[in-house]
């Protein structure tokens, strides 16, 4: 081995004294290490799945099997319901999605036919009671005039 004194960093000169800047150099070298590779680093990305909310339509349900129960479609709305519950609960998405799928569709259409037939039926006796008063007023008119 030689003691011939080397250059710090290289293409520095050996003859020439090391500038302030030099050794700065050399000191953030030697703190932060060697350069590293090349090559781009390599992660790894762990998808984490939230909580799947599955909605079950429970209250819908509820509302239709007190109010609007018109062909018992609230009450077979309410037990998919309780079924896609008990489903989430266990674990089962697939089942609790299937169960509150078809609650949806029975609570829409108990919604559509409770809707309908409410109106329907406010109107013929709406009408009818107009009808009578009809009747009545007729009635009495008649007799009154003879």
């Amino acid at each position: 081995m030689s003691r011939a004194p080397r250059p710090l960093l290289p293409g520095a000169c050996a003859s020439g004294a090391p500038t302030y800047e030099m050794l700065k150099e050399e000191h953030e070298v030697v703190v932060l290490g060697a350069p590293q590779s090349a090559a781009p680093a390599t992660t790894t990305v762990i998808n984490i799945r939230g909580d799947t909310v599955v909605p079950d339509h429970i209250v819908w349900s509820l509302f239709n099997t007190v109010f609007v129960n018109w062909c018992c479609l609230g009450f077979v709305a309410f037990a998919y319901s309780v079924k896609a519950r008990d489903r989430k609960m266990v674990g089962d998405l697939t089942g609790a999605q299937s169960f509150a799928s078809t609650a949806r569709c029975l609570n829409i259409w108990a919604l559509v036919l409770g809707l309908l037939l409410t109106v329907t039926f406010v109107i013929l006796v709406s009408t009818g009671s107009l009808v009578i008063f009809e009747t009545v007023f007729e009635m009495v008119k008649h007799d009154g005039g003879s």
